[in-house]
């Protein structure tokens, strides 16, 4: 590839930005973000930041994000297509920030006493998490988007709030057009300096693209590329946003004219599309179909995987699995899974998430709109708020709480009365964090305002309302349900072992639990109760458990809408949480200790199994989705060893698809081998590009914490198949 040169220098760039990263900032156990360091000399803090004084509401966020964007330092890479690097994450620069807890200066301790009890991650505060619509910035550029807002305001000029928030919106384009300009400056500086003729072309190039951007709509690909780097370091900047679109289909215009004009080459477009990628990891789909059904890959959907494989860093690219896909696309991402063994493509299934979300009472139609834009989650691009994947129910706790109060209360307890108290106490939490979701709606305009978000949805800027407050036109609230295997072992543990087989009694358990299975006996119990029948055995006690949770779950999150009549929409996933929920929960009747991590997702929990059943788990996570078009995601673990046999490529490829026709919505493979991840632990240093995928993003194994990448090392050693 003629660009194979500039590629290799900006692959080895990335990886030393991301080992100062480490050096300057410690372990990241989140997505392998895009931003890169500023320069040691650099400095500017929000303005009051001295004093502990936060910034809230859109005049003061946008006053701050104007003055930033006019302070950011520059970056150009003379063998990027694309300019810039975001720096900064204004949302965690406020004073008060913790990364668990949000600052938000509205007061809600009347639902904190619960939200301790099941140890509830209620959202209230939270960032962004839906995406935005492309489409629109691509048409209007930063001019056309400064005067629709204008034009909004004029019309709006008796409206407090819209007042407010509109002129909020202006002032940072401003600053984001400040911010473009500088660089083109910058860029054209350097190309006056530039030695390397390939080089100074490049720069000059890039200068004269980010000139036009300034105000202008892109027109070509290399533009709309670099259009899409500013929108998403901006948002990044702002508020950590990192939802993606339709990547293929918001690109395929422009490569289709300019390679009809003669004006590049396929070589071309995917050095463009692969400096989009380096930018930053935002989660994209290619495939899957449009709003009528038919299939939307094209030639440049292949062209955005090859991308991909050629840079090999992280990346979220999700491949949208329908009756209709092109099957070339398909078969290319599953070999470039086992190929580069960087835990992508991933995979959605849209079967069960159209027809999931066509429950909530939508049409076929505005559900296939509905795509893979984050970590675990789907979202209507530009039309939809969803507090995506940041407000959680720890399971695991709520079943500790009504344990202890079984056997506090009842003399003779049994399986059933402790599922009716769980019962009681799983709708206790449901509402309670149901809540704190129309808390959060009707003050976080007030406090963290979407002001990029806005400008590319469909409603805030032509209402004057911000997105999380009436400004578009679906909310649907997701609650993510977490520690599925965990209570549906410890279930099964106690049916088994205690009531069918009398093995055990109710008051051995509980006095092993409460010493977490040390002194005397303490470890003998632990074993009978792990070895019980688990969740992903097949037909097992723990998988008629999980289901029956399922259901409980489901139908308690569905019952009804919000207190505020928001709907709601059930899923199960812990991201990260898995570590620190575990932390919250003492001893479990499946045999987990105190303090250790529970369960990850709606997955099995990992070491019971040494068979490689990789359709049992394939089957019992399938039958473990809450079916309203949220997800509950799959993690495979597959060994790369399986891929020199000539069928392993089509048995992967064919249980991806098997899990979705069994009702599976989303799937994360890893290809990894055991013994390499161990080394990796011991000593991360010596693999600086080991790309996992942790949850539903990918990062560098040496960026995650010594206790995350434990959590991924036994994850990936006791479930990995071959």
């Amino acid at each position: 590839m003629k660009y194979s040169t500039q590629l290799a220098r900006l692959r080895e760039r990335k990886l030393a930005q991301t080992r100062a990263k480490l050096d300057r900032k410690g372990a990241q156990d989140e997505d392998d973000y895009g931003y890169v360091l500023p320069p040691p000399d650099f400095s500017w803090q929000p303005p009051g930041a001295d004093r502990g004084d936060t910034f809230q509401g859109a005049r003061a966020w946008a006053s701050v994000f104007r003055s930033l964007m006019e302070h950011h330092p520059v970056y150009i890479d003379a063998d990027d297509a694309l300019a810039g690097r975001w720096m900064f994450m204004l949302s965690r620069m406020r004073p008060q920030y913790r990364l668990d807890r949000a600052p938000f200066p509205f007061d809600y301790s009347h639902l904190e006493d619960e939200q301790r009890l099941y140890d509830i991650t209620s959202g209230i505060g939270a960032d962004a998490h839906f995406a935005p619509d492309y489409r629109i910035g691509l048409q209007l550029g930063w001019d056309g988007l400064k005067q629709k807002v204008r034009e909004s305001l004029e019309k709006h000029a008796d409206d407090a709030e819209a007042v407010e928030l509109l002129e909020a919106e202006i002032e940072v384009i401003e600053g984001v057009q400040n911010w473009i300009g500088r660089t083109s400056a910058v860029g054209e500086a350097m190309a006056r300096t530039e030695n390397d003729p390939v080089r100074r072309k490049n720069l000059e190039i890039m200068a004269a693209v980010n000139r036009r951007l300034v105000g202008r709509p892109p027109s070509t690909l290399r533009e709309v590329c670099q259009w899409l780097a500013w929108f998403n370091m901006a948002s990044r900047t702002y508020n950590r946003d990192g939802a993606g679109g339709q990547l293929d289909e918001l690109l395929r215009p422009y490569y289709e004219h300019d390679l009809a004009e003669g004006m590049i080459d396929d070589e071309d477009a995917m050095y463009y599309i692969a400096c989009l990628l380096l930018n930053d990891p935002h989660y994209y789909q290619i495939g899957g179909p449009d709003k009528t059904g038919r299939d939307q890959t094209t030639a440049i959907s292949h062209l955005i995987l090859e991308a991909a494989h050629l840079l090999r860093i992280s990346c979220n690219i999700t491949i949208r699995v329908h009756d209709g896909l092109d099957e070339k696309l398909f078969w290319r991402g599953i070999d470039i899974l086992f190929s580069d063994e960087l835990g992508y493509p991933r995979f959605s299934g849209d079967k069960a998430l159209v027809a999931g979300f066509m429950r909530n009472g939508y049409d076929a139609e505005l559900a296939r709109e509905r795509i893979a834009v984050g970590c675990n989650w789907m979202s209507l691009p530009g039309r939809e708020y969803t507090m995506n994947d940041v407000v959680k129910i720890n399971v695991a706790k709520v079943f500790e709480v009504a344990f202890r109060e079984m056997l506090e209360k009842d003399a003779a307890p049994s399986t059933g009365k402790l599922f009716a108290l769980l019962t009681t106490h799983l709708r206790r939490a449901i509402l309670c964090t149901a809540r704190g979701i129309d808390f959060h709606l009707e003050h976080q305009y007030k406090n963290e305002p979407e002001l990029l978000l806005n400008l590319l949805c469909h409603g805030p800027v032509e209402r004057g309302r911000d997105a999380s407050h009436g400004g578009v036109d679906f909310y649907n609230m997701c609650i993510d349900g977490a520690g599925l295997a965990t209570v549906a072992d410890s279930f099964a543990a106690l049916e088994q072992r205690v009531e069918l087989e009398g093995r055990l009694d109710w008051q051995t358990v509980a006095r092993a639990m409460g010493k977490n299975f040390e002194g005397p006996g303490g470890e003998k119990t632990r074993l009978i109760l792990s070895g019980s029948q688990r969740f992903g055995h097949g037909l097992s006690l723990g998988d008629k458990w999980a289901a029956r949770l399922t259901e409980l779950f489901t139908t308690s999150v569905k019952a009804s809408p919000t207190p505020a009549g928001h709907n709601l929409m059930p899923g199960w996933f812990s991201w990260a949480d898995t570590v620190r929920f575990g932390k919250t929960v003492g001893a479990t009747p499946n045999g987990r200790r105190a303090g250790a991590p529970i369960s990850h997702g709606a997955n099995p929990h990992p070491g019971f199994r040494k068979d490689g059943a990789l359709t049992a788990i394939v089957k019992a996570v399938a039958n473990v989705q809450p079916g309203y078009g949220n997800t509950a995601p799959l993690q495979l673990e597959v060994d790369p060893c399986s891929g020199r046999s000539p069928d392993a490529k089509a048995i992967v490829g064919n249980l991806v698809k098997t899990h979705f026709a069994l009702g599976g919505t989303l799937i994360n493979i890893n290809i990894i081998d055991a013994e390499k991840i161990r080394d990796a632990h011991k000593h991360p240093e010596k693999y600086p590009d080991l790309v996992v995928r942790v949850t539903g993003f990918t990062a560098y194994f040496a960026s995650l914490s010594q206790e995350f990448r434990q959590l991924v090392v036994d994850r990936i050693i006791h479930e990995q198949v071959g």
